[in-house]
């Protein structure tokens, strides 16, 4: 494939040819290059290196879309005439695009801590196999571990009907750490997952939470369960972090409350959905974060955009379609994981602001509670979550007392939204995720926040 510098008079080209012929057209081309290694145990499953170019044709006629990827620029004509006839096939209405101005930049988010391009994969693997034998080494319970490194450097060019013609370049790394312990018939596992687009130095230095997953999981063998109820429960930064994003997040995107009537009444702007002194954003405009860029995957500049101000929902995320279907700004949240896939409406870096009350004060007054730290997993099913922690203590008298295992903190989001008690002093930035939406799993995002105090929050464990 040619050049990014020849694509572009090629693709300028051909948005001149048939700009005409609908009401919009987009033409992105994407290069990825990126490094995979997966240890299990001492086998080394993968080890892998690889270069991947192609791109997509997005054409919007009367309201309707037509989508193409290609892997050769030679036949990109016919990609954009079969979108051009895909958009025309179903769409009977008006195209509503939000209006934005049409950029024309090269923009690079930098990556002061190493290019990922520049280390070798066999530094790569070594890392990995160090943290490895470290997971082995912690204890003699430890029956297997996993160790997962992923990096990717995507380079995006964007050119619009509109006269947009945009070059943008990021990298990605994650590693993933698993340590499984086993007592008996009794097994526990302890995760943690690191991820940055600051570079690759940012993936050394990370033996004190390595080894945190492996205590962790061979700490929980010996550890009573939970008695299920419901109680006031105080969570971490890194627990708040996730609660924001999976639970409150995903239903500030757009498109998920413009095709539900329900959801769309339920997130009526001017509602009050939490204490007065609550306030949400997201937005990636906010540098140095796993969800930071310069512009979405549509050419709208990224934005910070307050969700919630005071406890009231003020904002909403949006692609330049829900923008202009709902009569609101574009946010800068279209985004795609790569060009197999259309760009539709997803968080960035998603927070609570730091509250007032200090930590410690969060926990008094509290007869019988538990407190919870990380995570482990969770879901969420429209407005209702369940969520794992990666460890918990129960709270007696206002102090933290015997830690517990198998904490599952379940709710409904707007319920527990207005359930916060007390938003702590502290803040921190959970680079660990990847969220998945409409079939794109794994895009980088940010979550962040204070801890909480929430009452009646479900606590599952043992029965009561």
């Amino acid at each position: 494939m040619h050049s990014f510098n020849q694509a572009k008079d090629q693709l300028n080209d051909l948005i001149q040819r048939y700009r005409t012929q609908a009401d919009f057209i987009a033409i992105r081309l994407e290069s990825s290059e990126g490094a995979d290694v997966m240890l299990r145990g001492q086998t080394l499953e993968t080890l892998s290196k690889g270069l991947a170019i192609g791109g997509q044709v997005r054409v919007c006629h009367k309201g309707g879309w037509g989508f193409a990827s290609f892997n050769r620029l030679d036949r990109l004509a016919d990609r954009v005439e079969e979108a051009i006839a895909a958009a025309k096939l179903v769409g009977h209405e008006t195209t509503q695009l939000a209006a934005i101005d049409p950029v024309q930049t090269i923009y690079q988010i930098p990556t002061p801590q190493g290019d990922p391009r520049q280390i070798s994969l066999a530094t790569k693997k070594r890392l990995c196999e160090d943290y490895a034998a470290l997971l082995r080494s912690y204890d003699p319970k430890i029956a297997t571990v996993t160790v997962r490194y992923g990096d990717s450097t995507q380079r995006m060019l964007l050119t619009t009907s509109e006269g947009t013609m945009l070059e943008q370049t990021w990298s990605d790394m994650e590693m993933r750490f698993a340590a499984t312990a086993r007592d008996g018939d009794m097994v526990q596992t302890g995760r943690e997952t690191v991820g940055t687009r600051q570079g690759f130095e940012d993936l050394r230095g990370l033996e004190a939470q390595v080894k945190g997953a492996a205590q962790r999981a061979v700490d929980a063998l010996k550890l009573p369960s939970v008695k299920g109820g419901t109680y006031d429960v105080v969570i971490d930064p890194i627990l708040t972090g996730l609660f924001v994003h999976e639970a409150f997040g995903h239903l500030s995107e757009a498109d998920m409350a413009y095709e539900s009537p329900d959801l769309m009444e339920t997130m009526s702007l001017g509602r009050r959905f939490g204490p007065e002194n609550l306030q949400i954003f997201d937005g990636a405009s906010v540098p140095g974060h796993r969800g930071s860029y310069g512009y979405d995957d549509e050419g709208v500049p990224a934005t910070n955009t307050q969700l919630i101000h005071d406890g009231t929902l003020v904002g909403r995320l949006h692609s330049r379609e829900t923008a202009g279907k709902l009569g609101e700004n574009p946010t800068g949240n279209a985004r795609c994981l790569n060009y197999h896939y259309p760009p539709i409406v997803r968080m960035t870096n998603t927070w609570i602001e730091r509250g007032e009350t200090p930590v410690k004060d969060l926990f008094s007054g509290i007869r019988e509670g538990v407190y919870a730290r990380n995570w482990l997993g969770g879901m969420t099913n429209g407005e209702m979550f369940t969520f794992t922690a990666g460890e918990a203590w129960m709270i007696r008298n206002g102090e933290l007392a015997e830690p517990v295992r198998d904490v599952t903190l379940s709710g409904n989001a707007f319920k527990t939204l207005s359930d916060i008690e007390g938003i702590g002093d502290d803040f921190f930035w959970d680079e660990s995720g990847g969220c998945g939406k409409g079939g794109q799993s794994g895009l980088a995002v940010g979550c962040g926040g204070p801890s909480l105090r929430i009452r009646n929050i479900v606590v599952g464990g043992e029965a009561a």
